[in-house]
């Protein structure tokens, strides 16, 4: 079968590889979509210290069952499944508190485990054993279902920042995360939600899908003054950085209203991960500032009802549709902005 695999750091490869069989546990499935990320532009150049080459890439993924393992009852050939990205051990006292973002000892398809850029993909018993395979529901397709990962990381980090009805909802970086950011804020009830954007071109592109309240180009005005005129001064209740940005996020503190959270949604690189913290503004605003690590099975599954029930409408945010011949193709597509989401077809 054909696959992307990931050897050095510059060096990835399509390759003909043998069909993986499903041990004892393990689900085969016949992958129909895996889409792309940040994130996997970022191990292609760089690599990542949990990825041991040669390694499929490919972490949001849905699928047609083919074949179990020994011990499966619950799947059969014909299923249609979405499969979560990072997997909890389960065990530990952070998942045994229902904290599984946070398992310590959390592994993740594509990283640990071989990844959906591949015709035929093993799901390891660990993910069913944490209930991480999800039925897709009637009625919504393949690429739909691939999305439900990134929604679910969105969905983890809007329930720790609280949003809610009402909310005014600022969101800091308009790709594909951002998108879902905007259409999740508005599905929870949010009152006005406004997107902040450094690159013209993308945020027109993303405003004209998404369709935000405001749409501010931070590379034209100054992007805390521009929300403190939307807001009459006030500030925004949640502000939510959906951008590898220290700048971003200095400036979400400084925009966000009295008892406003602040979601460090987007992870800084290892080089540079400290920023300026006007640490009286948290003080006597009373700001709460939370991170968001990924996702947990409940929230995919929470995410494949929004979409399915029409909520949170992905379809249109999925740009571009390429073969696995194509999956390089992709990946600078996703690094020059030129796409919202793109989603491979094996």
């Amino acid at each position: 079968m054909k696959v992307l695999r990931f050897h050095a750091p510059g060096d990835v490869r399509l390759e003909n590889v043998p069909e993986p069989e499903p041990g004892p546990g393990d689900v085969k499935i016949r992958v129909r979509n895996c889409s792309t990320c940040g994130t996997d532009v970022k191990i292609s150049r760089f690599g990542h210290h949990h990825i041991v080459p040669p390694r499929v890439m490919g972490h949001e993924i849905a699928g047609e069952v083919v074949a179990v393992g020994a011990g499966v009852d619950r799947w059969t050939p014909g299923d249609r499944v979405q499969v979560i990205a990072a997997i909890p051990c389960g065990r530990c006292g952070e998942c045994r508190r229902g904290r599984r973002t946070v398992c310590p000892n959390q592994e993740s398809m594509g990283y640990h485990y071989d990844g959906g850029f591949a015709e035929y993909l093993v799901v390891p018993a660990k993910v069913l054993a944490v209930g991480g395979l999800h039925r897709i529901p009637d009625g919504l397709g393949y690429a739909e279902a691939s999305v439900a990962e990134p929604l679910a990381c969105a969905l983890n980090g809007q329930n720790l920042a609280r949003v809610g009805a009402g909310d005014d909802v600022v969101v800091i970086g308009s790709g594909p995360i951002g998108c879902l950011h905007v259409r999740l804020a508005r599905a929870r009830g949010a009152a006005r939600v406004v997107l902040v954007e450094l690159n013209r071109d993308r945020l027109d592109r993303a405003a004209a899908l998404v369709a935000p309240d405001a749409a501010v180009c931070a590379a034209d005005v100054d992007p805390v003054d521009a929300v403190l005129k939307l807001t009459d001064g006030r500030g925004a209740d949640v502000v939510v950085t959906a951008a590898a940005s220290g700048a971003a996020q200095e400036q979400a503190v400084q925009m966000a209203a009295r008892q406003g959270r602040i979601s460090l949604f987007g992870g800084l690189p290892k080089d540079q991960p400290v920023i300026n913290l006007d640490a009286n503004l948290v003080h006597y605003r009373e700001l709460t500032i939370v991170g968001a690590n990924g996702s947990s099975p409940d929230h995919n599954a929470e995410a494949l009802r929004l979409i399915a029930s029409g909520a949170v409408p992905v379809g249109d945010l999925i740009t571009h549709r390429l073969p696995l011949d194509g999956a390089l193709d992709a990946f600078d597509l996703v690094a020059a902005g030129e796409a919202i989401k793109v989603t491979i077809e094996p």
